[in-house]
C-alpha cells in the first residue's frame, strides 16, 4: 500500500506541471500574438528608406529570396527574411513577375509584394518616324538601352525570313509609330510587331481604295505611299500629291520625283541632286525609268497610305514648292503653268538669300 503522503506529493507535482505547461502555453500564445501584431504592423508601415521614387528590376528566373536580398542591398527592405516568410505563409512565394517596377514613397512591405507580383512593369518606348528607312529603324533599335539586340550581324534577307516574309525587301515593311515594351524585349520582337501592323494598315487602305487605280497590288500602293511620304510633310497635301502621280501613271508619264533618285544614290547623296544624278540610271531613278520604282523608299504613315489608295484627282500633273516656308506646294495642270510656278519659287529663294 502507498501512503497517503506519497499520493498527495505526486498529485501536487502533477498539478505544478500542468500549471507550468499552461503558463508556457499562455506565454507562447502571447508571444505569438505579439509577433503577429508586430508583423502586421511592420508589413503595413511605409518603408522609411524609400524617400524617392526608384526603379527596381525583378530579374528573369529570380527566386523570392534572391529578390528580397536585392531589395535589402538597395536599402529598400530592412527585414528580407520576414518578408520572405510572410510571402510563403500567404502562398505567394512564386508570385513575382520579372520586369522593371517603379517603387514610390509610401509603399509598405505588403504593398511591395503586390507591386512586384502585379506584372504592371515599366514600359519603354521606341519611335519609328514616318519617312525613315529600314537602316534608320535598325539604328534606332540598336541604340536603345532597354532593347536586347540580336540582329546586329544579321542581313536584311535573314531578318525578313525570320519575320516570315522571305524574299521580301525590308524597305517600307514596318509601320511608323511609337512602340512600348518592357526592358529586355528583343529587336526582332519589335520588328515583328511593326511588320504585322504595317500589313494590317496596308490591307485596310487597299480594301478601301478608289476604283480603277493604275496600281496592280497593295504592294504597289505601298511603293506609291512611300514616295508621297517623302514628298511632303503636310498631311493636307498628300492626297493631291498622290493624285499627281496617279494621273502620270495613267498617262504613261514618268514620275520624275527626286526622293526616288536620292534613294537610288544611296551613300553618294551629299544633300544635293545634280543634273548628272538625274541622268544616271538606277532602278530607282524615275527620271530615266517609267512606272514605280521596284520597292518602297521609306516607311509611309497612315495618311500617306490613305492618300495613295484614295487620291485627290484634280487633273494636276506637276507640283513645286511655293517657297512660303510652310512646306506647301503649287499644283499645275500644264507645263507652262508649272514653269511659271518654278520661276516664282526660284525668285523667292533668291530673295530669301
Amino acid at each position: 500500500m502507498f501512503s497517503s503522503t506519497r499520493v498527495r506529493s505526486t498529485s501536487q507535482s502533477g498539478g505544478a506541471l500542468v500549471r507550468v505547461l499552461l503558463m508556457l502555453l499562455v506565454l507562447g500564445i502571447g508571444a505569438g500574438a505579439g509577433l503577429a501584431w508586430w508583423g502586421h504592423r511592420w508589413l503595413n508601415t511605409p518603408i522609411a528608406k524609400l524617400q524617392d521614387a526608384q526603379v527596381f528590376e525583378v530579374p528573369r528566373g529570380a527566386s523570392l529570396r534572391s529578390v528580397a536580398g536585392l531589395l535589402n542591398e538597395r536599402g529598400v527592405l530592412e527585414r528580407p527574411s520576414v518578408w520572405v516568410i510572410w510571402a510563403r505563409l500567404t502562398q505567394r512565394s512564386a508570385a513575382l513577375k520579372a520586369g522593371e517596377y517603379e517603387l514610390k514613397p509610401g509603399l509598405t512591405p505588403r504593398a511591395l509584394l503586390d507591386v512586384l507580383s502585379s506584372g504592371r512593369v515599366l514600359l519603354h518606348g521606341v519611335t519609328f518616324i514616318e519617312g525613315s528607312t529600314f537602316a534608320d529603324v535598325r539604328n534606332a533599335l540598336a541604340a536603345h538601352d532597354a532593347i536586347q539586340v540580336t540582329l546586329e550581324t544579321r542581313s536584311a534577307e535573314e531578318i525578313m525570313t525570320t519575320l516570315g516574309s522571305p524574299g521580301l525587301h525590308p524597305e517600307g515593311q514596318f509601320f511608323p509609330d511609337t512602340y512600348h515594351f518592357p526592358r529586355g524585349t528583343t529587336d526582332i520582337e519589335l520588328l515583328a510587331i511593326a511588320h504585322r501592323r504595317l500589313q494590317s494598315e496596308l490591307q485596310a487602305a487597299w480594301d478601301a481604295r478608289t476604283k480603277d487605280l493604275p496600281l496592280a497590288s497593295a504592294y504597289e500602293a505601298l511603293i506609291l505611299a512611300s514616295i508621297v511620304e517623302k514628298e511632303t510633310a503636310l498631311d493636307s497635301e498628300r492626297p493631291a500629291i498622290a493624285g499627281v502621280f496617279i494621273e502620270r501613271l495613267r498617262r504613261g508619264m514618268r514620275l520624275q520625283t527626286d526622293p526616288t533618285v536620292i534613294y537610288g544614290m544611296q551613300d553618294r547623296y551629299d544633300g544635293n541632286i545634280r543634273r548628272a544624278d538625274l541622268r544616271r540610271d538606277t532602278p530607282y531613278n524615275t527620271y530615266t525609268r517609267a512606272g514605280l520604282p521596284p520597292t518602297p523608299i521609306a516607311m509611309p504613315g497612315r495618311d500617306s497610305l490613305t492618300a495613295a489608295t484614295r487620291p485627290n484627282m484634280t487633273g494636276a500633273l506637276f507640283f513645286v514648292a511655293t517657297g512660303e516656308g510652310d512646306g506647301s506646294h503649287y499644283f499645275s495642270k500644264t507645263l507652262a503653268e508649272h514653269d511659271a510656278a518654278v520661276k516664282r519659287y526660284l525668285r523667292k529663294l533668291r530673295e530669301q538669300r
